[in-house]
């Protein structure tokens, strides 16, 4: 078991503004006995704009279990680590899962340093309903595996928030507007609390046109979101969805066919496998 003063909090930093630093969050990090930071370099601003002067120790997703003992040996020693990425908050598609897995199952008490987060922050601010929202993280990198992956999310009815690369954005911008439709809502969110902080709404097939005419929009962080589809009951499948899952329940059980005419169709394969159970 962890030592009663051993705490590893996971802290929040700025994504851009420097300024949204919570107070709490400073203090952490300069009480800390060490910070396990995603990129060392990259965290020394943040450490000189505040005057924090806890060791720094590399830890990201490329850290092997020795970086993972080394850390967790330390809090079982007692001392307070903090854990922070390059901006934003951990764990959101940042390193940090194993850690905090392996510190709760060592007994060792996790503390969360609310504060920024990219996602959250431009889901507040889009203009997309947000009752209902699922965050995809980022898609990958190959455009066959990227469809895909679009394909199983065609037919669902929340907002999808993404994160993208620069250097991908328009590829995936057009993959969505393929799978998606080109009607579809969506929104680039670019580079927020900075300087050329950037929000567009408009239907897909308008936001590839506008991001590949003009190549400032293909630059700094990105966060990418769509309008879920829209709902429809299940008596209104469509022609060929049906066809299609006719075909497929004279060989396969209904879940299975749900599954493979949903990436058939793009239609979401709970709708597909409710479908099935009224045709019995």
């Amino acid at each position: 078991m962890g030592s009663d003063q051993a705490m590893l909090y996971i802290v929040a930093t700025p994504i851009g503004n420097l300024a949204d630093m919570v107070p709490r969050a400073v203090e952490v990090l300069q009480c800390a006995d060490l910070v396990a930071a995603e990129d060392t370099r990259h965290s020394q601003r943040l450490f000189s704009y505040f005057d924090i002067e806890t060791p720094l120790m590399a830890y990201h997703d490329h850290s092997d279990d020795k970086r993972t003992g080394q850390i967790l040996q330390r809090l079982e020693q007692g001392q307070t680590v903090a854990l922070i990425s390059d901006a934003g908050t951990p764990l959101i598609s940042d390193p940090g899962y194993r850690l905090v897995r392996e510190a709760r199952e060592r007994g060792i008490r996790v503390a969360p340093i609310p504060g920024p987060c990219a996602f959250v922050a431009a889901l507040s601010a889009a203009g997309l309903p947000s009752d209902r929202f699922s965050f995809e993280g980022f898609l990958p990198a190959k455009a066959g595996a990227r469809e895909r992956a679009l394909q199983e999310l065609a037919g669902a009815t929340r907002t999808l928030v993404f994160y993208e690369a620069p250097h991908r954005v328009a590829d995936t911008l057009e993959a969505m507007a393929k799978v998606f439709g080109a009607g579809r809502e969506a929104v680039i969110a670019r580079e927020l609390s900075k300087a050329f902080e950037t929000f567009r709404l408009m239907p897909l097939g308008e936001l590839v046109s506008w991001v590949r005419s003009d190549a400032n929009q293909r630059r700094g962080e990105i966060v990418l979101l769509v309008r879920g589809a829209e709902r429809r009951l299940v008596n209104e499948l469509d022609a060929e969805a049906q066809r299609v899952m006719s075909l497929l329940l004279a060989e396969l059980p209904p879940k299975k066919a749900a599954a493979i005419a949903g990436e058939i169709t793009g239609v979401n394969k709970k709708e597909l496998y409710n479908w099935s159970l009224q045709q019995k």
